[in-house]
């Protein structure tokens, strides 16, 4: 099937915005059969440039600034997605993917609903008040995926283990990132955890790794494990081409889980991620076994770049 250059021009930027901001996740993706790639870089993309937005540090954005853009940028794609058109870079791609492999629409509202409350909101009560902001900012993007990876059965079979897994990757983010988010002015650990384990918002503002914070940290860390845990079955439910794509990348991204721990629940002093060792490790067999599923596999019609 013949594709248009500008389209292929806007597939390649989404696929380098993956290359350069999500490293794990791009490593997965290269798991997938080539055809399905440029639809899930497509995806990333599409959150990316709404985190970009949201997260804009420039001097002078205020959050009304930032609004007033999220607002214009979501209102003028939303429009574009319903009717099937777009001329920007990145939302030529994520138009194509949208209509290609038949992913709702309202799915991309909530998720702009939830980058909107990123905007103003900036404490989280409960875990439950989290999960709410978790359905948009993480499970619906699990769900937009679905397509995509091909569900086997009914896709309500399948919505469970992607809204965990979307949650689960999503707390993952936050646990690593609980001093970027900090210096944003956001705390995503919910207060009423804070509480319990007698941790404050101005020990964290100090960067303090005392004991409270550790079993604070260890107690979240225990519910995304969960998480993990409760997604997991769901590969099963996938076309086997998608199977080692979201093991690996649910593999790697626990990972993240295992080197916080490692370094005593430090989240202050240093990033953590996974070495190019263990990537490798995890991801090499699972190359390994995709090529040969992928064997004599042949691409659902109409779906193919």
């Amino acid at each position: 099937m013949a594709v248009d250059p500008p389209l292929a021009a806007s597939y390649d930027i989404c696929r380098r915005l993956n290359v350069q901001h999500g490293r794990t996740y791009y490593l997965a993706t290269l798991l997938l059969p080539p055809h399905k790639r440029p639809a899930v870089h497509a995806l990333y993309a599409f959150a990316r440039y709404a985190d970009e937005i949201v997260d804009d540090q420039r001097t002078g954005a205020s959050a009304g600034d930032r609004t007033a853009e999220l607002e214009s940028w979501g209102s003028r794609f939303l429009t574009e997605l319903r009717s099937g058109m777009s001329t920007d870079p990145v939302g030529r791609a994520v138009v194509d993917t949208v209509r290609r492999w038949d992913i709702p629409v309202p799915l991309f509202e909530d998720f702009l609903a939830s980058m909107r409350m990123d905007l103003t909101v900036t404490r989280y009560p409960t875990y439950a008040d989290l999960e709410r902001y978790m359905w948009g900012s993480a499970a619906v993007v699990g769900l937009q995926m679905l397509p995509v990876l091909e569900v086997l059965g009914p896709v309500e079979e399948a919505t469970p283990y992607a809204v965990a897994l979307g949650q689960a990757f999503q707390l993952t983010n936050f646990l690593r990132d609980v001093a970027e988010d900090l210096r944003r002015g956001r705390v995503y650990l919910p207060e009423e955890d804070l509480a319990g384990h007698g941790v404050t918002t101005d020990a964290l503002a100090g960067g303090s790794v005392d004991g409270q914070f550790r079993r604070l940290m260890a107690f979240e860390i225990d519910r995304t494990r969960a998480l993990y845990r409760q997604a997991e079955p769901g590969i099963g439910l996938l076309h086997p081409t998608s199977r080692d794509c979201v093991r690996t990348a649910l593999r790697l991204y626990e990972g993240i889980l295992d080197e916080i721990a490692a370094a005593d629940y430090d989240v202050f002093s240093r990033r953590a991620k996974v070495g190019r060792a263990r990537r490798l490790a995890v991801a090499g067999p699972g190359f390994l076994r995709a090529l040969a599923i992928r064997a004599g596999y042949r691409p659902t019609t109409g779906r193919t770049l």
